[in-house]
């Protein structure tokens, strides 16, 4: 497993991380016992680094990473969200109070005194234009209950203006073969300012593993059936936003570039380690042997400047009209 360097904080990660919120919920049923199963396997591959947030099963993903800390000796950097629990996203519900309560909750999920990294959790785009709440979180950092904090946004206009404000050491955003606008435009300031990216739906909700088809029939609690078209929240979250059967005509195409070696998860996953701006892509895994799949991306070779082209080609001709300019 390599590692690379997360914005300022000093801390080296894994660049193939641990998402875990299937493990919390929205992905159809997992048992504990297979959510723990696929962390011990992630620590066991070498990963250091899991991103979880206090909506994920109302804490239950918090609670299962705290159960795995105590279980094992490695160290393991935890970055977890907040924001969701509000009924209703404005930013006049990013209250010291609430934002306070939140973090309180999510040390008691996690079972430590302070947090490694806190995110707001893909805030509303008016929030990064409040100063004055990015100086609560600096008075969370003064007390001890965050090391660092860093936010998850929807789109590359609120990733630029987050990293204005000078203690934003991370930005969480959508990046994969299917949403590629924040390398053109996000990506090189983020490097300028030494901001660590966190690449997330790097498999776009599993359209990248391949396994998927017309006829897959999701779960009712996977979001992948109830937010196909933004129903329960921003849409680019389920598939990256790309329509479904549209899709899976791409994916097709993609896969006739893979080597037989690789599986399409892993070309996915290295095809975003290419670029060196990104300190992680953090794909989830509900079982260890998606997870050892996935590690194993860390340790193939570069791709060719054919490879690259051929999938920026494909996005440009069948993925960029669907998705470019909404995110």
């Amino acid at each position: 497993m390599n590692h690379r360097a997360l914005g300022r904080t000093g801390w080296k990660v894994s660049e193939v991380s641990f998402g875990a919120w299937a493990i919390g919920g929205s992905w159809g049923n997992v048992s504990d016992e297979e959510s723990l199963a696929a962390l011990n396997k992630a620590l066991d591959c070498g990963i250091n680094f899991i991103d979880t947030a206090d909506v994920y099963g109302a804490g239950r993903s918090e609670r299962l990473i705290a159960q795995l800390k105590k279980s094992r000796s490695e160290q393991v950097i935890v970055a977890t969200k907040a924001g969701r629990f509000l009924p209703k996203q404005t930013v006049e519900g990013y209250t010291r109070e609430n934002l306070t309560m939140w973090v309180e909750q999510s040390l008691r999920n996690l079972e430590v005194e302070t947090l490694d990294l806190l995110q707001l959790h893909c805030p509303p785009t008016d929030l990064y234009y409040q100063p004055e709440i990015f100086g609560i979180l600096d008075d969370l950092v003064k007390a001890g209950k965050i090391r660092f904090y860093g936010v998850s946004v929807e789109r590359v206009e609120e990733a630029l203006k987050a990293i204005d404000f000078p203690n934003v050491q991370t930005v969480q955003i959508i990046f994969n073969c299917f949403r590629q606008r924040p390398a053109e435009v996000f990506f090189p300031e983020a490097k300028r300012r030494q901001v660590g990216i966190l690449a997330r739906v790097p498999l776009a909700s599993g359209l990248l593993t391949g396994k998927l088809n017309r006829n897959w029939q999701f779960a009712a609690d996977d979001h992948r059936n109830f937010n196909r078209h933004g129903e329960a929240f921003d849409v680019g979250e389920t598939f990256a936003g790309v329509d479904y059967d549209s899709a899976l005509t791409a994916v097709e195409e993609i896969r006739r570039l893979i080597p037989s070696a690789l599986t399409m998860s892993q070309f996915a996953l290295r095809w975003i380690l290419m670029f060196d701006a990104v300190t992680c892509a953090i794909p989830g895994g509900k079982r260890p042997e998606q997870v050892a799949e996935n590690a194993a991306a860390s340790g193939l070779p570069a791709f060719s400047e054919y490879q690259m082209k051929a999938v920026r080609e494909l996005y440009e001709t069948k993925i960029k009209p669907l998705v470019h300019y909404r995110w």
